[in-house]
């Protein structure tokens, strides 16, 4: 049976914990946004719904780094404080902002988790099972943020960019270090 190079095996689960851990603070800093200056009840209700999500994907790679000993990204508290910022600062830009914040991680980690779904070799069947139903509940995450009005037209094209070039950078940081 061919098998996952290790190395990397640990390079997904460190990335991938910092990612669902920055997703969980960006809807952290939505709410806190959400509970203080803007009050959209709908709105806090889709974003709890889906951060929900992001917790049960969070606990399972962080269970992964303790059960494989993989050291999580040194980087974390920055993340953390980005990612609230990120989902604060969208969320006082209005709901528009708010939902494309979601929609432009959530593209960038789809397509993260699609390549990662075809590195992993048959003895990381769990792990690629897990990665699947979690690049599932990000598309469903960005379809709903499209839904509720996500856009890429005039000054959010530029936000949208800003947001992805974000993303990657930081998913290639987590990766190494």
């Amino acid at each position: 049976m061919k098998k996952t190079d290790k190395k990397k095996i640990e390079e997904f689960i460190r990335v991938d914990h910092a990612g669902e851990r920055g997703a969980i603070k960006i809807y952290e800093g939505q709410l806190l946004a959400l509970n203080t200056f803007v009050k959209n009840d709908e709105l806090k209700r889709t974003i709890e719904k889906m951060k929900e999500h992001e917790k049960e994907h969070c606990d399972y790679f962080e269970n992964e780094i303790k059960k494989r000993n993989i050291k999580p990204t040194k980087f974390l508290p920055l993340w953390d404080l980005m990612g609230v910022g990120l989902g604060f600062g969208t969320t006082i830009l209005g709901k528009k902002a708010a939902m494309l914040c979601t929609a432009s991680v959530e593209e960038v980690i789809q397509e993260h988790y699609a390549d990662q779904i075809k590195q992993l070799e048959p003895d990381e069947k769990k792990l690629k099972n897990k990665i699947i139903k979690f690049r599932d509940d990000e598309i469903d995450h960005k379809d709903i943020a499209y839904e509720e009005g996500a856009t890429k037209k005039g000054p959010y094209s530029i936000l949208d960019k800003i947001i992805k070039t974000g993303s990657k950078f930081a998913i290639r940081i987590s990766e190494k270090i």
